[in-house]
């Protein structure tokens, strides 16, 4: 596999947040939407792969990481995400691109289709869901009141509870109990990857994160579902307890024609656990729907 080289770079959205991105490779264009608090590498065996024969895209959310936390904190919701990847194309000067998300990347492109359809050639959703995740995870309502909980104390010890997110979200009993909600599967998944995203979220601005939060829990993009009309590709994980088969399941049922496919052993990363099997079923997906000047796979 070829080395492909990263070129960087930022530009202003539309609130003049700045946006930090990476391109690789040439090709028709691929943007890659991460999840909630998680950072670029959860791409990485993705962008290695398919940079050798497509522009590959990936970038940071406002409030994430390398891009600017807006000065106007109303700009931290679902709609001013869908307005920076718009204006991310805009700025590459890319008309239409095939588009994938993972988590809560896949909530935002369900918003950003229902704004933008014509920029979105395709769609791969990989782990996702397009309304409160919260309600019924792991069977029941706890990780609601898990939530309500820890921001009411945070309104009241923002410094207190900032400390003890930052310390407890890289203690290595934090990862392991992570992956046995079905977060990662630890036989599968690098644990260098996971100690990288440990390290992301607890850089992240604590206050910034729960009102993007919050934003995710009050969209509902379910009435999207059935206007979709571009291909599209879900992806999901048998073992993923976050965002389980079920809500896969259904996203599936209505976005009519979608393909599905159910990783064996995937946890809600499936793209890290299992990342050949994830990549041979999306170029398959693409070689039918995206023209890169070669031969479709047999199949």
């Amino acid at each position: 596999m070829n080395l492909i080289r990263k070129e960087v770079g930022s530009f202003k959205s539309f609130d003049g947040t700045r946006i930090y991105y990476e391109v690789r490779g040439a090709g028709p264009p691929i943007v890659l939407n991460y999840g909630i608090g998680c950072l670029i590498n959860h791409w990485g065996h993705q962008v290695r792969y398919f940079s050798q024969n497509y522009q590959v895209i990936t970038y940071d959310y406002r409030a994430h990481h390398h891009s600017e936390i807006p000065h106007n904190r109303d700009h931290l919701n679902i709609d001013a995400l869908a307005q920076d990847l718009k204006a991310l194309m805009d700025h590459l000067e890319i008309q239409q691109a095939s588009l994938w998300g993972h988590s809560f990347g896949v909530e935002m492109l369900v918003r950003f289709y229902d704004l933008f359809p014509a920029m979105t050639q395709s769609l791969v959703f990989i782990n996702g869901f397009v309304q409160n995740p919260l309600n019924g995870m792991f069977g029941n309502d706890l990780a609601v009141k898990v939530f309500e909980m820890f921001k009411s104390g945070y309104e009241k010890l923002p410094e207190t509870l900032s400390f003890l997110f930052k310390t407890s979200v890289q203690n290595p009993l934090a990862i392991k109990l992570s992956a046995m909600a079905g977060g990662f599967n630890l036989k599968l998944t690098s644990l260098k990857d996971i100690e990288i995203y440990a390290r992301g979220m607890a850089a992240m601005d604590l206050t910034a994160f729960i009102q993007l939060f919050e934003s995710m829990m009050h969209y509902d993009g379910t009435p999207v579902l059935e206007r979709i009309e571009v291909p599209t590709l879900i992806i999901g994980g048998k073992q993923d307890s976050v965002t389980p088969t079920k809500i896969q399941k259904e996203i599936h049922r209505l976005v009519r024609g979608s393909n599905y496919f159910m990783v064996p052993y995937g946890s809600h990363c499936t793209q890290l656990d299992m990342p050949e099997l994830v990549n041979l079923k999306i170029e398959r997906f693409l070689s039918d729907h995206y023209t890169v000047g070669r031969k479709p796979h047999d199949g």
